[in-house]
C-alpha cells in the first residue's frame, strides 16, 4: 500500500447535513456535503487534491508548477494559493473555451471576472492562448514547463484539473470522511464530474456497498467515460486493487446544457430553488447543473433512497461575466 503524504490546506472534516425543506418539496430524503466550505483559498472540493499533488512537488524539490484549464478554472485559482504557500512559482496555460473537437467549439463562456480576478491574487502566471483543443491546451503546458525548465527551475507538472491518483485518493479519503459523520449509508452520492478525480474517488470509497455514485458531467464531451476509466485504472495501479469497470461508472450526459463553461436554463433554476429553500449557493458552471440532474432525477423517480449531493464549490463563477 503507498504511503500517502499530505499538506495540510482544508478545514476538514467539511458538515454534511440533510436538506429538511428540499426533502418536504421533493418528497425524498436529500442530504449535502459541503465541499464549498473546505476553507481554502475560498473553498470548493480542489484544496483536498492539493493537499496531496503539493506533498509530491514538496517531496521532489520542485520550485514551479505548471498547469492548464479554462480562463475560469476553480483548481487553477486554489492551485495558486497553494503554490504560493509552498513556496513555489505557479504557471499556467488557459484558454477561455476549451473544446473536443471543432463541432463541439461553443462560444459566450464567462470569461470576465470570478475566478479571473483572484488568480493574481493567489499568485498565478496566468499565459492566456487562443481558443483550440483540449489536446492543444495541453501541448502549451508543455512549452510552459520547457520555457520554465531552461530557466533553472525543477518543475512538477500537474495535469488539466489536478487529476491524478493522489487526487483520486484525495476523495477515497472523503468517502471515509462521511462513513464517520454518519451512522447510515446513501443510497446515491451525486456529483458534478468534470476531470474526474472527484466522482472516481468518491465511486472506489463506496464500491462493493449499496451507494451508488452518479457524476453529472459538466463537459459534453463522450469520451470523458474513457478518460474516468483511464483515471480509475491509474490509481489502481498505484494501490494494487482493481480498475472500476465501465458498467461501474456511473455517468450522465444529459445536463450539460450548450456546452463546458456555459451556465444552463435548468441549473440557473435549480440555484434558486437551492437559495430559496435552504440559503445555499450553488457555481453555474458544476454544481448547479449537478444539483438541476438530482432535481430531475428524483422528480421522475430515477433517483430513491437517502440521497446525498455532493457539492463542489467554485463560488466565484457566480461572479464571472461574459467577455
Amino acid at each position: 500500500m503507498k504511503n500517502w503524504s499530505k499538506v495540510p490546506l482544508c478545514v476538514l472534516p467539511t458538515p454534511i447535513h440533510r436538506l429538511d425543506r428540499i426533502s418536504e418539496q421533493l418528497g425524498s430524503d436529500t442530504w449535502i456535503k459541503r465541499d464549498d466550505l473546505t476553507g481554502f483559498a475560498l473553498g470548493g472540493n480542489k484544496g483536498r487534491k492539493l493537499e496531496y499533488l503539493m506533498a509530491e512537488a514538496m517531496a521532489q524539490n520542485a520550485t514551479a508548477i505548471v498547469s492548464c484549464g479554462a480562463s475560469q478554472s476553480n483548481f487553477i485559482r486554489q492551485l495558486g494559493a497553494a503554490a504560493q504557500m509552498c513556496g513555489m512559482h505557479c504557471a499556467v496555460a488557459t484558454m477561455e473555451s476549451p473544446y473536443e473537437s471543432l463541432d463541439r467549439k461553443v462560444s459566450g463562456a464567462f470569461s470576465r471576472g470570478g475566478n479571473r480576478d483572484l488568480d493574481e491574487l493567489c499568485g498565478v502566471d496566468r499565459r492566456e492562448f487562443a481558443d483550440g483543443t483540449w489536446a492543444d491546451l495541453k501541448a502549451h503546458a508543455e512549452q510552459l514547463q520547457f520555457e520554465l525548465e531552461r530557466n533553472g527551475e525543477k518543475v512538477f507538472r500537474i495535469p488539466l484539473g489536478g487529476s491524478s491518483p493522489s487526487a483520486v485518493h484525495a476523495f477515497v479519503e472523503a468517502g471515509r470522511e462521511i462513513q464517520k459523520q454518519v451512522d447510515f449509508a446513501f443510497d446515491w452520492i451525486i456529483t458534478a464530474s468534470s476531470s474526474g478525480s472527484t466522482h472516481i474517488g468518491l465511486a472506489h470509497a463506496f464500491r462493493d456497498s449499496q451507494t451508488q455514485v452518479l457524476g453529472i458531467s459538466a463537459d459534453p464531451e463522450p469520451e470523458i467515460v474513457d478518460d474516468l476509466i483511464d483515471l480509475s485504472q491509474s490509481y489502481a495501479d498505484e494501490v494494487g486493487t482493481h480498475s472500476l469497470s465501465r458498467e461501474e461508472i456511473k455517468f450522465s450526459l444529459d445536463f450539460v446544457g450548450a456546452g463546458y463553461g456555459i451556465p444552463s436554463s435548468a441549473g440557473q433554476a435549480a440555484t434558486r430553488i437551492l437559495m430559496k429553500s435552504e440559503g445555499i449557493a450553488l457555481d453555474p458552471i458544476y454544481s448547479a447543473k449537478a444539483f438541476s440532474a438530482l432535481l430531475s432525477l428524483v422528480s421522475t423517480n430515477q433517483l430513491e433512497g437517502r440521497i446525498l449531493f455532493w457539492h463542489t464549490g467554485g463560488i466565484p463563477a457566480l461572479f464571472a461575466k461574459p467577455g
